[in-house]
């Protein structure tokens, strides 16, 4: 598995939301200068988010975005496969019916692949959000978060 600048992107403005002390709509454009993402794709993504039920949008003056759930609920698998990541590896790869290496190299590569996709559904917007909570307690920076 590869992070892309999709799932990049997509979770530093999942962490902007869950970092915000109100829970009101953000608009893309605030996301995007705190955290210096171009606004057009961050809304590309955002609506992908939206369509997985991430995220809820709401119109208007004061609209925008805010987490569909709690940030406990929401997994970094879950955000990638929103935006169109995948965590399937070897998707081409079929072992040599009479190669040993082939197989124990395709079972190992399956394995590790259980263990990451594990990880992935796992790790929540919540951990990420106490990692970075932490580290500005230690270091007294503002609530203000970029990723």
């Amino acid at each position: 598995m590869k992070l892309t600048t999709r799932s990049h992107y997509s979770v530093k403005a999942l962490l902007d939301l869950a970092l915000q002390t109100k829970n009101e709509p953000v608009s893309v454009n605030s996301i995007a200068k705190r955290q210096d993402l171009p606004a057009p794709y961050l809304e590309k993504l955002l609506i992908q988010m939206r369509q997985a039920g991430i995220v809820k949008s709401s119109r208007g003056a004061h609209g925008g975005y805010q987490l569909a759930e709690r940030p406990e609920e929401i997994s970094l698998g879950a955000i990638f496969e929103a935006v169109g990541e995948t965590v399937e590896p070897l998707a081409r790869f079929s072992p040599d019916q009479n190669m040993a290496e082939d197989w124990v190299t395709f079972s190992l590569w399956k394995r590790l692949h259980e263990k990451l996709k594990f990880a992935l559904y796992g790790i929540t917007l919540a951990d990420l959000y106490y990692d970075a909570r932490s580290r500005q307690a230690s270091t007294g920076e503002e609530n203000n978060f970029v990723v």
